[in-house]
């Protein structure tokens, strides 16, 4: 074995140490990254051939957490690992997006990347170590790529700067961001924050670069200890012809500045031109030559047309719909638009419109999720749909995309710290994007925004969202466009999302294309989003300007009460008894909880106040019981008959005996003639008896006394 490790300081007295040439040797790459007792195996295999019509990168980004790794064994029937979980998910995507854009345009192999967590201490984030792993193991192979690139993750404690926390530091942060980047560019970031401006952001993207740089100097001299040549892999999977480019860029460039010069607002008719520009060139084509550019036809096209609309932007400030590069498009929202659901909205701005639900539950309702790292409960869900018929399309739809988690995740960050602090519901948001032409995401914050006031959630401050576009050319020329549309998000250099309040940044979502883009411009842009997000909040508050003082109708009512730690069992009962009985006979759930401070935790879920009412009277006479007195009435269920009376219940967990000459002023033979199990019986407490402590009762006392027979 030839094995090459390094390592590298990270500061706060940590390093990452990476390790090549021992495991996993049939990969194109592979290393082992470790920090601490937390162990990354990252390989990367791409073919050396593409295959016949693939035009694009097929490239799998895969990051998997093995139980084992933190010496555990997985929940569920099979006892194994299966399909990916949200979180994990989640760290794919970060590094997908990262990496995605520094291959070459024209290589079209398939390459697979996957990322295994093999060993987990609890003290260092793995995730905040995947793209640096994955990075490395492509640096230590033969493949075509334009970093290395790093990851690193950005924390602040009391108004410091942390790279790359651990867990007991991140519980302290006030802000979570993960930005990517070469020795020379920032490529993505993703995070949320509590309300920080738009120069913090900066700030935090240039501590990160500072470390960014150093862990890619740091691989390139790990690539050349272990023998890794600088030269890469040769490869041809692109067929070009300049004179057919050419000759397509003459016939169809100023057509397309033409229809990009009109401005249209409507998406299908804008396309609708493009489709009879194409249509037009292949028709004025003979068969032999349609034969023999047919390869070239729909690549140089789109080309042509993107460098087309490209330029009008640039050079003439004419967007593909018309608008001002800082006009936002028109917004039209509402609320209660679904009469059963707990809350809901409509937000449409432009041609991207979501439908969103809340529905609110008790505890019971909280997500499990069961990781290596840890079991946690999750309060807020928020779940994004993505339907094709959203964007005029028909496929099939095979579950959820990784897409739709990121996204539903982004808006989640951006709401969550928003929400009151003494919240007690599970609250569920989704999201039915009914519409899509650009920033469908940002679309499901402002309707989840509605959504929780319309349902009398006290939100601390609304949140809106809005998507930013930036196109640039190499003579330094460059435009901010804001609420980008669906084509200007696909032609354009930099996106980004910015989520925030009136005060601050709250989440925020960046891809950037372009080479050596200034923090002065960044800066701009991100002012220009505070503007436009400004905008879409002020018009979203014309429709609902703060949350609705109560729950709809048919929302459940949830109340909590903290009571002794020593009563917890008695309101439980011997199995799970107690409590049942009094959930069957109030209508309510009931759960309770051991809480951080040894208290008992209780909270109930009910329709109407009368159950609420009962169920928390119920819990108050176990928990704070009060004292039973002589001469006192009470009413209370018969608990059981026996021949000489009936014990019945004087308060939770204290009975007491009714003797069958204390029943009625008249004789009583059988207890079963006055009343059976189960009854509630009114009496009066006459007596103690001062050895056994046990109370006298009496039913007779509270009813009126016959009337006297006259004599014979």
């Amino acid at each position: 074995m030839n094995v090459t490790t390094k390592t590298i300081d990270v500061g706060n007295g940590r390093e990452i140490s990476v390790e090549t040439g021992k495991l996993a040797k049939q990969a194109d790459g592979s290393v082992v990254v470790k920090c601490g007792g937390t162990m990354i195996l990252s390989t990367v295999v791409s073919n050396h051939d593409a295959k016949p019509g693939v035009d694009f990168l097929p490239l799998t980004v895969d990051y998997r957490e093995k139980f084992s790794a933190g010496g555990k064994i997985p929940g569920g029937y099979l006892k194994r690992e299966a399909r990916p979980s949200d979180d994990e998910i989640l760290v794919m995507r970060l590094v997908d997006r990262a990496l995605r854009p520094l291959f070459p345009s024209d290589y079209h192999a398939d390459t697979q990347l996957m990322m295994q967590l093999i060993s987990f201490d609890g003290v260092n984030m793995p995730d905040s170590l995947a793209g640096f792993a994955a990075s490395a193991a492509i640096a230590v192979s033969d493949l075509p790529f334009g970093g290395p690139m790093s990851e690193v993750r950005v924390g602040r404690i009391d108004g410091n700067w942390i790279i790359n926390p651990t867990f007991e530091e991140f519980a302290q942060s006030d802000v979570d961001v993960i930005i990517a980047g070469t020795a020379e560019n920032i490529v993505m970031v993703e995070g949320e924050m509590h309300e920080i401006s738009e120069a913090e952001l900066v700030e935090i993207i240039k501590v990160a670069h500072d470390a960014i740089k150093k862990q890619c100097a740091f691989q390139l001299e790990l690539a050349a200890a272990a023998g890794v040549s600088a030269e890469k892999r040769e490869y041809s999977h692109e067929t070009h012809d300049e004179d057919i480019k050419a000759k397509i860029h003459a016939a169809t460039y100023d057509k397309c500045m033409a229809v990009a010069r009109q401005g249209l607002a409507d998406k299908s008719k804008r396309a609708e031109l493009f489709r009879e520009i194409y249509q037009e060139y292949v028709d004025g084509l003979d068969e032999e030559t349609l034969e023999a550019e047919a390869p070239f036809i729909s690549v140089y096209f789109n080309k042509t047309k993107k460098e087309a609309v490209r330029r009008v932007m640039l050079d003439e400030r004419i967007r593909l719909d018309g608008r001002d590069m800082d006009e936002i498009r028109p917004i039209w929202s509402e609320v209660d638009y679904l009469p059963s659901a707990h809350g809901s909205a409509v937000f449409t701005r432009g041609e991207t419109q979501s439908l969103t639900s809340l529905t609110l539950g008790g505890k019971l309702d909280e997500q499990m999720i069961d990781t290596m790292a840890d079991k946690r409960f999750e309060k807020f869900l928020l779940h994004y749909n993505f339907p094709p018929f959203s964007t005029g399309e028909a496929r099939p739809i095979r579950g959820v995309s990784r897409r739709e988690i990121g996204h539903g995740n982004l808006a989640l960050r951006a709401l969550k710290n928003m929400l009151p602090d003494d919240n007690p519901y599970t609250i569920r948001l989704v999201s039915d994007i009914l519409e899509s032409n650009g920033s469908s995401s940002m679309a499901t914050v402002c309707a989840g925004t509605l959504a929780l006031m319309d349902g009398g959630i006290q939100m601390k401050k609304p949140v809106s969202g809005i998507a930013m576009g930036l196109i640039t050319d190499t003579d330094g020329k460059y435009c901010v466009l804001s609420d980008i549309l669906g084509d200007e998000d696909h032609l354009g250099d930099m996106d980004f999302k910015v989520t925030g309040t009136a005060d601050g940044i709250t989440a925020c979502q960046m891809d950037i294309k372009v080479d050596g883009l200034p923090y002065e411009v960044l800066t701009e842009a991100l002012e220009q989003a505070r503007a436009g997000r400004l905008h879409i909040l002020g018009e979203i508050l014309k429709t609902l300007d703060k949350p609705n003082t109560e729950l709809k109708p048919n929302a459940p009512r949830i109340e909590g009460l903290i009571v002794p730690n020593d009563c917890i069992g008695a309101i439980i009962g011997p199995g799970g008894k107690i409590i049942q009985e009094m959930q069957k006979e109030t209508n309510t759930t009931i759960t309770i909880d051991e809480n951080e401070n040894g208290e008992g935790s209780v909270q109930i879920v009910a329709n109407n106040a009368e159950d609420m009412d009962a169920a928390l009277k119920r819990i108050k006479l176990i928990a704070f019981p009060p004292t039973v007195e002589v001469g006192a009435e009470y009413e209370g269920k018969v608990k059981s008959i026996q021949a000489y009376g009936c014990f019945v219940e004087i308060l939770p967990g204290t009975d007491g005996l009714i003797h069958i000459s204390e029943l009625e002023h008249k004789r009583v033979e059988k207890v079963e003639d006055v009343c059976k199990e189960g009854d509630v019986l009114k009496f009066k407490v006459i007596g103690q008896d001062p050895k056994t402590k046990k109370f006298k009762l009496s039913r007779k006392v509270l009813l009126p006394k016959p009337e006297a027979k006259p004599a014979e």
